[in-house]
């Protein structure tokens, strides 16, 4: 020891501190950093004791108060105690290095990384070839999640004679040392978001080597367990890669390779399948290569007396044998008995008695699978042509089944591995190039003596590792997750009978058959997690699936097979199979077939639920004497249109009002011993479906509108937030429905609607109940919003019932919460207000009007984007009712009105058209309304001619800006209430030549048809000559119409077709509306279209004479008499001119349009003749 130079030793006899977490490790830290490097043996001796000890030292969970700064200095101190040459020292240092870094899980600074790397990188370039595996160890523990950081040491790591890229290359001879140097270039790639990244050149090196290492096959000498951890590796290093975001496969070559071998070690080792891929996959809509090797089968023999998990579970004895360590936890116990009784299930064909038969009778039991189920399923394995490869457990020893198990556990781990690195290549392109590729990983129907394809769905139903299945069901859920344009195409409501199969028909039997996969996984599976995994799968393809365009029965099956696992143990199943029912009822709600099922009467595997309602008995509405008049008087009408109680409704409420009859489960976390309800997730869910059904089935809903308005306020008075947002939003669709089916074009009939009555006093209910408390409760400003939702969904019919005190509350409420600080709040008041300005009980009440106006414009000013825009929404509406105001009740009300506030929404609608596009479109809609309103005594004052000079300038500027085409339509559309009103000097203002240039340019040129349209529906607005300006301004208007009407066809968008017979329509209505206006001075101009262009005009005139409206709705359009009747008059007008200078003009124009009336008539008695 006198070799060693000990600087500061404690002196002899010294009491050592007291034992503490870290202690050990600051006390040998202590040791090593008192030490000097010297080359003696007994030196050495020391450090190689001390670093043993280091390694033994028992560190307690999180280290035991050992910080990161304290184990980087530690080890820095020990590299500098180990000369190169001490290799045994070097190689125990590198050992202190992988398993402190491992054990404390800490990430070295970037300081004295940059001294580690340094040291490492000469170590493994002086030291001789058997310390490199220790050193590699060290080297990954040190760049884990640095990568970024290593900048400077990379070209000597990841160079092209970089010491990761020699040992990572295939000529590699020892297999060991190259699944070190992959697995060190995997941790190089690990990032940590938004943090710096590898640089590209060094991304794509890594990319290749990885994809390279998966395309090779495996060398001789490598054992199978070191090939599949070498598979691990660089399927972890792609995942890291990927999941960075900054590897773009662009490149279908690149992305068809690494597709390839993701699909080709989706099945490594999978038991039974052999398959052989291509070097490439290519995108096909239609099924790809898939070439498996033919394997000789052994007949399985399978007694269907006997259950095969019996057989499993011997196995599964005989693996614990192995004392395999960490590595098989996995492997145990993970092949569950409902997976082997599906293995053979791959061939069962929708249209077989025993696929049929076997999906007719849903599962029972807790965990989903009933045993008759089970012994069905064992039974038609026996006799499957797909069985499991096996070998027999007497063909090999403990110690041979022990290997076998571990080896299966790898497999299975390189298998997951791929599925991950799928999901993150999924998450890493675009949807629709992931489409080109469904084929080659989504199951399809196989055609007759056609062998089932290799599938996701091949690993949900015959992986025996349940954490794979899982695995497999997450890619498959993220392929179909956004999936709904894509199966859009989906048709097969006829039967195909044709020499080739369209593409619609494949995509419907692809939809087929992963129903019938899933459905099979579903009544096989026994692991909670897998089949929680399996239900939200099946949700994902029932929300994205075109059923409209398919034959029924699919979702009845799905229905029948999901209702037992309503009630199943674990929760999160539970949760799940609510999800899957939510997504039922709205896909293209309403469908019949849904709807019959929600009549069916309640599956014998679940409780009646009698008891839902009971709760109920109790209610004060219930004992309310005018409730049992209104019920009685509406009793026939829900009977009517409910038909069956629905079971859905009932078993919701019961979830969520009833205490819970069975004990908890290991899942459920939730679950206290004061907590006498489901978990809050099933409560949730349930509040969910609820919301759902309403929304899309109303009509079965409306017999239960009470019963779930009290749910709606039961939640609402709990103290669960996320409980108390669910009940807010049901009530808000309940108040949605009532609304829908008092609309104008509501199909439903007035004997099937809920009478106002009952509808009043479900609001009454509501205002007397906890919505109030909830409105004002500002410690929950997402509840308050949410209630302002609820709230703005009364019946404008009910709340005009409503007591007067309840009315009151209501607008209180709202124009209180308009001054919110919460924008979240502020912007749902001001919608709210907006939706209460359309009441026909408030709207002609001047004082609610200004009351709202003022607090509309106080948040037109709020720095928050979205309460802008719902307060432009709302000044919109409040505009319209000012329209309707002036045109019901006339100049009383604009008297009433004050001018004051007039001019201030003119000013901040104006400032608003400046705003973002969402409050751009509602703020010119505004201004067009407002403009409209004016009346004489306002426009002669001069504080309002400046406003109303620039507002009309902020219409004509929006019709000409690059603005979206909603905001351009509006802007068009506010152009032609402007000319509505007579008071404004249309035809003498500077402005006119303006308004006039910006709707003829739009009306010409514009991309959006629809916003032509309007253009040309503004042009033909004003009801006098005088109003289109001079003769110059009245010829450009007509020419810019003709040039439309010629143009009306051009156009590269095909979703703009539909507007083109709209489009001309209005346009020859604006051109005979101008005829009707004609002066002598204007005929020069039409009758030079009339020499020109005369043809073309009056084929589209014929064509507007003999038919309607088509493609869009553009208002009240005459019916075929009045337009018939407007070319007569604007003839009539034109001959009617007295101006001998413009005789010639005034003869060609007459004859002309003698000439289209002359064939009109013809054409029509001729067909009257024919019928």
């Amino acid at each position: 020891m006198a070799a060693v130079q000990v600087a500061g030793a404690p002196v002899c006899g010294a009491r050592e501190p007291p034992p503490g977490p870290g202690s050990g490790f600051r006390r040998l830290s202590a040791r090593l950093g008192s030490l000097r490097p010297a080359d003696s043996s007994s030196a050495r001796t020391e450090i190689h004791l001390l670093f043993d000890q280091l390694i033994s030292e028992n560190y307690s969970e999180g280290g035991g108060g050992v910080t990161a700064e304290d184990v980087s200095a530690l080890l820095v101190q020990a590299c500098r105690l180990v000369h190169l040459n001490q290799e045994h020292l070097v190689s125990k240092v590198s050992q202190l290095i992988h398993h402190l870094l491992n054990r404390l899980q800490v990430i070295v600074d970037e300081q004295n990384l940059d001294f580690l790397l340094a040291y490492t990188i000469s170590a493994f370039q002086q030291c001789s070839s058997w310390t490199h595996m220790e050193i590699l160890q060290a080297l990954s523990a040190l760049v884990y999640y640095n990568g970024p950081k290593c900048q400077k040491y990379l070209p000597d790591l990841l160079g092209e004679t970089g010491i990761l890229m020699k040992l990572s290359d295939p000529s590699q001879s020892d297999p060991d040392l190259r699944r070190a140097a992959v697995h060190c270039m995997a941790n190089i790639c690990l990032s940590v978001p938004g943090q710096p990244y590898l640089d590209e050149p060094y991304r794509n090196v890594c990319f290749q080597t990885f994809l390279t290492i998966l395309q090779s096959s495996k060398v001789s000498g490598m054992d199978d367990i070191t090939f599949c951890m070498l598979l691990q590796n660089a399927l972890k290093g792609l995942q890291s890669l990927l999941n960075g975001g900054k590897m773009k496969l662009t490149q279908t070559e690149q992305l068809g390779s690494l597709l390839a071998v993701l699909k080709k070690y989706m099945f490594h080792g999978l038991p039974g399948l052999n398959i052989e891929m291509p070097a490439v996959l290519y995108p096909a809509p239609l099924p790809q290569y898939d070439g498996r090797s033919p394997l000789k089968q052994e007949p399985l023999e399978i007694n269907p007396s006997k259950p095969v998990a019996s057989k499993r579970k011997k196995a599964k004895g005989k693996q614990k044998k192995g004392h395999q360590g960490e590595e098989l936890k996995e492997a145990n116990g993970e092949i569950g008995a409902g997976a082997a009784s599906v293995l053979g299930k791959l061939t069962l064909h929708e249209g077989s008695a025993v696929g049929s038969a076997y999906l007719s009778t849903p599962s029972g039991g807790s965990e989903g699978s009933s045993p008759a189920a089970r012994d069905r399923a064992s039974s038609y394995l026996s006799s499957s042509p797909w069985k499991r490869i096996s070998s027999s457990e007497s063909d090999y020893s403990d110690a041979e089944g022990g290997l076998q198990s571990k080896m299966r556990s790898y497999q299975a781990k390189v298998r997951q591995g791929a599925l991950a690195c799928f999901l993150s290549t999924i998450k890493s392109i675009e949807k629709k190039v992931l489409y080109g590729y469904w084929s080659a990983f989504v199951p399809d129907t196989p055609g007759i003596g056609s062998p089932q394809s290799v599938s996701l769905m091949t690993i949900s139903l015959k992986d025996p590792s349940p954490k794979t299945r899982a695995c497999a069901l997450q890619v498959l859920s993220a392929i179909l997750d956004g999936s709904k344009q894509f199966l859009s195409v989906a048709e097969d409501t006829s039967d195909h009978r044709r020499a080739f199969t369209p593409f619609s028909v494949t995509i419907a039997s692809s939809i087929r058959e992963l129903h019938r996969c899933l459905l099979l996984a579903l009544v096989a599976e026994s692991s909670s997690q897998t089949l929680t995994q399996i239900i939200k799968c099946l949700a994902n393809l029932v929300s994205n699936a075109p059923y409209n365009r398919l034959k029924p029965n699919l979702l009845t099956k799905v229905w029948n097979q999901i209702k037992p696992y309503i009630r199943h143990k674990d929760v999160n199943v539970r949760v799940s199979s609510l999800t899957l029912l939510g997504a039922i009822v709205s896909a293209q709600a309403p469908l019949p077939e849904v709807q019959l099922l929600l009549q069916q009467p309640c599956s014998s595997g679940l409780s009646s639920n009698s008891s839902a309602m009971s709760w109920l008995s109790s209610s004060d509405w219930r004992r309310d004497a005018s409730y049992a008049e209104t019920l009685e008087e509406s009793t026939d009408m829900l009977a009517a249109s409910s038909g069956e109680p629905c079971w859905l409704i009932r078993l919701c409420i019961s979830i969520v009002v009833l205490p819970r009859e069975d004990p908890c489960s290991d899942s459920d976390t939730s679950c206290t011993a004061g907590n006498i309800y489901e978990p809050s997730p099933v409560r949730l869910e349930s509040l969910q479906v609820l919301a759902l059904l309403v929304k899309g089935y109303f009509i079965m809903a409306q017999g239960y509108l009470m019963e779930l308005g009290e749910v709606a306020c039961r939640c609402m008075e709990e103290t669960d937030p996320s409980i108390q947002l669910h009940g807010a939003k049901l009530l808000e669709e309940l108040g949605t429905g009532l609304i829908q089916q008092y609309k104008a074009d509501s199909t439903v009939a007035p004997s099937q609607r809920v009478p106002v009555s009952l509808v009043v006093m479900f609001w009454a209910m509501m205002l007397n109940g906890p919505l109030p408390r909830a409105l004002q409760n500002s410690q929950h400003p997402t509840l308050q919003a949410s209630s302002c939702d609820a709230l703005s969904s009364i019946l404008p019919e009910a709340f005009s019932s409503l007591p007067n005190d309840r009315q009151i509350l209501c607008i209180t409420l709202l124009l209180g919460l308009n001054h919110s600080k919460n924008p979240l709040v502020k912007a749902a008041a001001a919608r709210a207000l907006g939706v209460y300005v359309l009441f026909s009980c408030l709207r002609q009440d001047v004082m609610f009007v200004a009351d709202t106006a003022n607090a509309i414009l106080m948040s037109l000013h709020d720095k928050s984007p979205n309460v802008r825009a719902k307060a432009a929404w709302s000044l919109g509406n409040l505009t319209d009712t000012l329209i309707v105001n002036m045109e019901m009740l006339g100049q009383s009300f604009q008297e009433e009105f004050s001018g004051l506030l007039l001019l201030k929404m003119l000013r901040s609608a104006t400032e608003a058209s400046k705003d973002k596009d969402k409050v751009k479109s509602n703020a010119v809609r505004a201004l067009g309304n407002l403009l409209h309103f004016l009346q004489p005594y306002h426009i002669v004052k001069p504080r309002f001619t400046e406003t109303i000079e620039e507002s009309i300038q902020a219409l004509i500027s929006t019709v000409l800006s690059e603005a979206t085409m909603k905001v351009r339509w509006n802007a068009c559309y506010a152009l032609g209430n402007v000319f509505k009103n007579s008071a404004l000097p249309l035809g003498t203002a500077p402005w006119t030549a303006q308004a006039y240039s910006a709707l003829t340019s739009v009306v010409k040129s514009c991309k959006n048809f629809k916003v032509r349209i309007k253009s040309a529906t503004a042009l033909s607005i004003p009801d006098k000559r005088e109003q289109y300006g001079s003769v110059e301004q009245y010829a450009q208007i007509w020419s810019a119409l003709v040039t439309a009407l010629q143009k009306s066809e051009d156009t590269t968008d095909f979703l703009e077709f539909k507007y083109c017979a709209s489009l001309r329509t209005q346009i020859c209505q604006a051109l005979i509306h101008l005829l009707s206006l004609a002066s002598s001075a204007d005929l020069s101009c039409i009758q030079e279209t009339v020499e020109q262009s005369g043809d073309m005009v009056r084929l589209y005139i014929l064509q507007y004479l003999k038919s309607g409206v088509e493609g869009d709705d553009t208002g009240s359009a005459p019916s075929p008499q009045e337009r018939d009747k407007m070319l007569s008059e604007a003839l009539e007008h034109v001959r009617g001119i007295q101006e001998p200078s413009g005789e010639a003009a005034k003869k060609a124009i007459t004859a002309y349009l003698e000439g289209i009336l002359t064939t009109y008539t013809s054409a029509a008695e001729s067909c009257g003749s024919l019928l």
